[in-house]
């Protein structure tokens, strides 16, 4: 279905008089970025859902990454008919039902060390407290091995550095001249202590994450029918519930670190199609500072040429960090804000080339906003006004859209565990044995 309006209902704006006139962003707004900020209360789901709901009425490809669930939860409720079977929901909450999410599927090999980048910084993003130069080099060369092999998952890397006839069929698979020397030359020369202290850190913490059965059965999915490319291309509805409440705030933060960095990835595939030929993605963050890595920079000013048009939203600009706040204001085009605290007053006072003072972001009431919108001819003057309430009739059709998706995407619990015991116990078979491979297999003894 081919969107019929390209502009989306926000609010109305106040005029002369507090006179109300109807406001709304057109959709090349939208691939300049918008940015939403503000107290918790004030009215930011609202809006997030209305905007939600209006690119899903029109036909738009849409997805959500939503750290609690609430939101995603509410947007399932409200999905038309003729949409339904356009929804992929990615819920960490359906146990029984694990999504599969294999982030090593074969990729293009002139896209293997971008991939493997991007997943070193999700974790970075999670273990930043504890990150060093030789945590990162040793994890980029686990996943940059791993993604020259067939039939793995990122249950590969606990294996590689606890299963040295593992590690031995990995390295054997290995092209990469420069990966291969690592692990065929570097890591070998080690002694036992050394390799202890090279490994301990990085098994400690892959491990820690990979107890977890929620993130094991996810993540351990060899067949991954998950499609960020076909999601954006098709306009699929895609919905990810991460609830930080049920599975722990750093295993959402890399779960919704890597999905961002998938999307990113497939929006950067688009390359090979013609621009005017790229449907539009709106993209909705929720909390969106617990999934930004070092390359979100890159995503907010690459992205909008693919047609990957981002939504961010949060409460207060000390989440962010110095850089990303930098980043954010630097290239997002549109700015909404709700009520706000002092200090993020004064900076976004600055946003509005003072236009709008300080203490007018700190006085607003719920559901009253001051904005900034980008067009085509430039900035419109920065206005105040309030959003629309959420007036949308419930369809009541969650457990079938839940059903459908997961027949498409979903394997039964007992199915994927069963798979993972298996191939966690299975010796990898080596039918091309070269010379420094019975040297590899003797890491496990050390």
């Amino acid at each position: 279905m081919i969107p019929k309006d390209n502009n989306t209902p926000i609010g109305m704006r106040y005029g002369w008089g507090n006179q109300l006139t109807p406001f709304d962003i057109d959709q090349a707004a939208r691939r300049q970025h918008l940015y939403l900020i503000g107290k918790t209360g004030t009215g930011k789901s609202t809006l997030l859902k209305n905007l939600i709901l209006a690119d899903i009425h029109a036909g738009r490809g849409v997805g959500l990454i939503d750290p609690h669930g609430d939101l995603a939860s509410d947007i399932l409720e409200h999905i038309p008919r003729h949409r339904m079977n356009d929804v992929v929901v990615f819920d960490v909450t359906d146990y029984e039902h694990p999504i599969a999410f294999n982030v090593l599927k074969p990729v293009a090999k002139d896209q293997r060390p971008l991939v493997a980048s991007s997943i070193v910084s999700a974790f970075k993003n999670i273990w930043h407290d504890s990150w060093g130069p030789r945590l990162e080099y040793i994890l980029y060369a686990c996943v940059a091995a791993l993604m020259e092999c067939q039939n793995v998952t990122l249950l590969g890397m606990q294996r590689m550095l606890i299963d040295g006839k593992f590690l031995d069929w990995v390295t054997s698979q290995v092209r990469d001249p420069v990966v291969h020397a690592y692990w065929s030359g570097e890591f070998m020369q080690f002694d036992r202590r050394q390799a202890a202290e090279v490994v301990s850190p990085l098994q400690n913490k892959v491990g820690q994450l990979l107890m977890s059965p929620v993130l094991r059965n996810i993540l351990g999915q060899v067949a991954s029918k998950l499609d960020c490319r076909f999601v954006m291309d098709k306009r699929r509805i895609f919905i990810a519930n991460l609830s930080k409440g049920a599975v722990g705030e750093d295993k959402a933060g890399l779960l919704g670190s890597l999905l961002v960095s998938q999307f990113e990835h497939a929006a950067m595939q688009r390359a090979d199609t013609p621009e005017g030929e790229r449907p539009d993605f709106n993209l909705y963050i929720d909390e969106f500072q617990n999934f930004a890595t070092d390359s979100f920079a890159s995503i907010l000013s690459e992205a909008r040429k693919y047609r990957l048009c981002l939504t961010l939203s949060h409460q207060y600009t000390a989440q962010l960090a110095p850089n990303l706040r930098d980043a954010v204001f630097g290239n997002v085009g549109s700015i909404i804000s709700f009520r706000v605290n002092e200090q993020d007053a004064q900076a976004l006072e600055r946003e509005f080339s003072g236009e709008l003072k300080a203490a007018e972001f700190t006085n607003l009431e719920n559901y009253q906003v001051c904005v900034k919108i980008f067009s085509e001819g430039g900035y419109s003057t920065p206005f105040r006004g309030k959003t629309l309430p959420g007036v949308h009739r419930r369809h009541g059709r969650r457990e079938r859209i839940v059903r459908l998706s997961r027949q498409k995407f979903c394997k039964p619990r007992g199915v994927v565990e069963a798979k993972i015991r298996k191939w966690m116990g299975n010796e990898h078979d080596r039918p091309q044995q070269r010379r420094h491979t019975t040297k590899l297999s003797n890491f496990a003894g050390r």
